[in-house]
């Protein structure tokens, strides 16, 4: 449970109609295996006690008077386990039958919550033996003690006062109402749901599609365990489909027609970080239902859940496809928009061979051709320096040329050796002057021949380098519209390739993959035999590193141990710990320092959940002190 990660579990045990014993016996072995798997919470079938599908059966003294005393022996075995287990079972309390779920930890039963909806529908008649579950919970007399009984109740570790959990049952959850909105709204962050689902044709798909959407809707986990083989065939079939679900995303499922326990870990601090920033999920304004305290140990939880290393890029083909595309339009939407608004007769695009002003300049042809203007009026100015090689300068001729945009060269080295001797610096030191005042002679060139043709000057930075800084501060950090300014340097990459793999131009599909292949690199320092001398990614870490701690950082709100624990466990293949952590403190340290840059950023379209704009996304103090940040990386090596 350290860092917010619960493990759970949903446990389908073979069962037989009617016979409690044996089903008693299955029930604890599952529960016993879950407990050895350090599950913290399990959740088994609907009725499992003594199966779904006893029909009449449930009207039997016996049968009743057996399942009670189930339920007490589970609960009895839970004693010295820490773990706590959701079990239905049928129970009868003032002369009416009700199907319940029993909430047990320690060898105590801390609430019954009722079935609130019973479908009397198709193949269902559970109006023939249930009852619907009471309005509002209440405490009843069970086995000496009162006990919480009714819909909703809210179980509560005290050890994480942010784990909250409630149950419901089977058709609750396909009710225009469910009962677990209310509960959410009082704070559950975790659902379960006792469940006997028979399976049609098709079932399968709606039932994991409405078990995801509640969890989106709620911003909760879901835990969701299905009856399965060992119910009665006579006219139905249970395929035990078990689900657990993370604010919209499915995180386990069983395969269907094999009892089985599914096991994830749900990130109870990224849903309460999610409700904390969506001010539409409006937590109740006061509390109504019963609060029942649970005691688990905070231990570490052993991930098994999956942690993309590109979390802002697909990692299905055809759906990264889809959100190229998507993008692509985005960005060009944006554009096109205030390309018309501002009546600019004409784009200019500082073009350097790399991947940014790439996509920048695609972009750019893409808003001209929305605006069924002549893409001549597209400047792509190159501006050759001391650092340029033949490589790049070659591929931003050609890629101009070819999407039939104007190219303008203006080399720059001279302008910016009479700038040294202007201010005194000597061109042999090559210290950040010697590279700023590059990037800001361009800066200076391509805005003047914007004023000199009417036009606008599009930015080519993306996001990842917003975020670490890595701009020069009125130079390429400047622009009139910054059409990447939302986009992370791996997306970068994807939507090039993407460009390129659609395009019928051969000859510029060749240029782009050949800008592919080129190191990232400012090319602010001159080359080494003809070669990039300059490669970006030595000087500030790995690009795929620090898009997995942008994103969780600014997506979730993990603290920086946390982000370290995952990217250790994302990329155990391709970096050793020091290195994550020595990139992850350099993160931290510039994503603090380099705010003020942010601060003053040209305006340029939102394209995914994740932006640094200070007028949306990101509205930070370009003060803030990192020491917080990194005093949560201090002991990071003595962590278990």
């Amino acid at each position: 449970m350290r860092q917010g990660f619960v493990k759970v579990a949903a446990a389908t045990p073979d069962i037989r109609v009617a016979d409690v014993r044996y089903n008693t016996e299955k029930i604890c072995e599952a529960i016993e295996a879950a407990a050895d798997e350090r599950a913290k919470i399990v959740v088994f079938p609907e009725l499992c006690i003594t199966g779904y599908t006893c029909e009449d059966l449930f009207t039997q003294e016996v049968l009743l008077r057996e399942a009670r005393a189930a339920l007490l022996e589970i609960a009895k075995f839970t004693a010295d386990k820490d773990i706590l287990v959701f079990v239905g079972v049928p129970l009868s309390v003032d002369g009416e039958l009700y199907n319940v779920v029993a909430a047990l930890n320690r060898g105590e039963v801390l609430g019954l919550t009722t079935k609130t909806f019973l479908p009397n529908y198709g193949e269902f008649y559970e109006m023939r033996h249930f009852t619907p579950g009471p309005d509002s919970a209440r405490r009843i007399m069970f086995e000496g003690n009162l006990v919480p009984f009714g819909p909703q109740l809210l179980f509560q570790a005290t050890t994480m006062e942010e784990l909250i959990v409630t149950a419901e049952v089977c058709e609750d959850v396909w009710s225009p109402i469910p009962p677990s909105i209310e509960a959410a709204m009082e704070g559950a962050t975790v659902i379960v749901n006792c469940s006997a689902s028979d399976e049609t044709v098709g079932k399968d798909k709606y039932r994991r599609e409405l078990i995801a959407g509640q969890s989106a809707r709620l911003i909760a986990g879901y835990v969701y365990a299905n009856a399965g083989e060992g119910e009665s065939t006579t006219d139905l079939v249970f395929g035990g489909h078990n689900l657990i679900a993370e604010n919209g995303g499915v995180l386990k499922e069983s395969k269907r027609f094999r009892n089985d326990i599914i096991y994830s870990e749900i990130d109870i601090f990224r849903l309460v970080a999610e409700r904390r920033k969506n001010t539409t999920f409006k937590m109740a304004a006061g509390r109504s239902l019963i609060r029942v305290p649970f005691y688990l140990e905070i231990e570490k939880t052993e991930l098994t859940r999956h942690f993309p290393k590109m979390p802002f890029v697909p990692a299905n083909e055809k759906e990264r496809a889809r959100r190229c595309e998507e993008i692509l339009n985005i960005q060009a939407m944006g554009l096109k928009k205030r390309l018309s608004h501002t009546r600019a007769r004409s784009a200019v695009v500082g073009i350097s061979g790399g991947l940014d002003s790439t996509l920048a300049l695609l972009v750019t042809a893409r808003a001209f051709d929305m605006l069924g203007k002549d893409k001549k009026d597209i400047v792509a100015v190159t501006m050759p320096c001391f650092g340029t090689t033949d490589r790049t300068y070659q591929n931003a001729c050609k890629m101009t040329v070819q999407l039939g945009a104007t190219l303008r060269e203006v080399p720059i080295a001279e302008a910016v050796s009479v700038h040294f001797r202007d201010i005194g610096h000597d061109p042999e030191d090559h210290s950040v002057t010697y590279e700023n005042s590059q990037a800001r002679e361009r800066t200076q060139v391509i805005m003047d021949i914007a004023n000199e043709m009417g036009g606008m000057v599009i930015g080519t930075g993306d996001m990842s380098e917003l975020a670490l800084g890595w701009a020069t501060y009125n130079g390429d950090h400047m622009s009139m519209y910054g059409v990447n300014a939302s986009v992370p340097k791996t997306l970068v990459r994807h939507l090039v390739k993407y460009a390129a793999d659609v395009t019928t131009d051969e000859s510029l599909k060749k240029v782009l993959y050949d800008v592919l292949d080129t190191p990232v690199s400012p090319e602010l320092l001159p080359p080494k035999d003809g070669d990039i001398a300059q490669r970006t990614e030595d000087l500030v870490g790995p690009y795929e590193l620090h898009d997995f701690f942008l994103y969780y950082m600014l997506r979730f709100g993990y603290a920086p141990s946390k982000i370290y624990r995952l990217a250790v466990r994302t990329f155990e293949d391709s970096y050793d710990t020091v290195t994550i952590l020595k990139w992850l403190e350099t993160f931290c340290r510039r994503f603090f320092s380099q705010q003020f840059k942010r601060s003053c950023l040209p305006d340029g379209p939102k394209v995914g959940t994740v932006a640094l704009s200070p007028r949306g996304d990101l509205r930070m103090p370009s003060d803030a002190c990192v020491a917080v940040w990194l005093k949560d990386l201090e002991h990071i090596s003595l962590m278990d």
